[in-house]
């Protein structure tokens, strides 16, 4: 577990969005979609059976705890789920580091297919990015994705990151990509 710090902050607001720490009962469905979408999941290991995705959403609302810098993205409006962000600490056992200790502040956003081509995904990680660039020293951040996944590799690309390698994890090449976090300082 690392001890390095992520974003901290519970509510991250943006224009059209809130990404929030919290779990509620009305993210059920969309969190299970999410899971099961066998287009949302192509390039993440394919979809997970809805039971096991039940359970582990039961057991997150039981413990109403969520990991630092995992995020709902809500519409700001409704609260509607609309997908979730993460920005947490990549694990060293995780191929794709850029600094000798690893433990680099990695992005990774799913979003329902429903919310796709609407500009939530490159607004949710400003958001993510800009608060933990006010909150955190300078250093780097990390996205990682199947190269074929060509999407992510675009709005990777909009938001600031370059690419500067390839490996192989979970059967299938990944592209490492990354940014300083002081690009993200307003």
């Amino acid at each position: 577990m690392s001890r390095l710090p992520t974003l901290s902050a519970t509510e991250v607001p943006s224009e059209r969005l809130l990404l929030r720490s919290a779990l509620h009962d009305a993210d059920r469905e969309g969190l299970l979609e999410l899971s099961t979408d066998p287009e949302v999941r192509k390039y993440l290991g394919g979809p997970r059976p809805r039971s096991e995705v039940e359970q582990h959403f039961d057991a997150a609302i039981a413990n109403a705890t969520s990991k630092p810098g995992n995020y709902v993205i809500a519409d700001n409006t409704t609260n509607r789920l609309i997908g979730t962000l993460m920005l947490a600490r990549r694990s060293t056992d995780s191929p794709g580091h850029v600094t000798e200790g690893g433990e680099e502040l990695e992005l990774g956003y799913v979003l329902r297919r429903s919310a796709w081509g609407a500009g939530f995904g490159f607004e949710a990680a400003t958001a993510a990015l800009r608060a933990a660039a006010d909150e955190l020293p300078d250093q780097p951040v990390l996205v990682v994705t199947q190269t074929a996944n060509k999407r992510s590799l675009k709005l990777a690309a909009r938001l600031g990151f370059r690419p500067i390698s390839t490996f192989e994890e979970f059967g299938a090449e990944q592209t490492l990509c990354t940014a300083p976090l002081s690009m993200f300082q307003i």
